[in-house]
């Protein structure tokens, strides 16, 4: 999310259900915010960025991913990577132990995860 944006980007789509902290709207050159491909605020709490807890984080997380409350963002997302890259986006320092990276890793890689 901090990092230098690129032309070789393709869609930026921010996946963190809160706004990174002491970023503008006009400095993170987003395409969209998909709030609701984020972890539910529990998982969240629970993982706490623990790299220990990041396996179990991952696949409740893609339990959470499959159902009726995350489908509508998931399905959305996948079209946007049907048809062009796309750049998942997190304020996480993390990066390998993010939701955005679990993210990656489940919709295939077809996008990259950056901070």
């Amino acid at each position: 999310m901090y990092e230098d944006t690129s032309s070789r980007n393709g869609k930026r789509v921010l996946v963190d259900r809160l706004w990174p902290r002491g970023m503008s709207k006009e400095r993170a050159h987003l395409d969209e915010w998909l709030r609701d491909v984020a972890p539910s605020a529990d998982l969240r709490h629970w993982h706490h960025h623990d790299q220990e807890r990041f396996a179990e984080f991952r696949d409740r997380y893609i339990g959470e991913l499959e159902d009726a409350d995350h489908r509508p963002a998931v399905q959305h997302l996948r079209d946007l990577a049907a048809h062009d890259k796309v750049t998942l986006l997190t304020a996480t320092k993390d990066l390998g132990h993010s939701e955005a990276a679990a993210l990656a890793q489940w919709l295939g890689a077809v996008g990259t995860a950056s901070r």
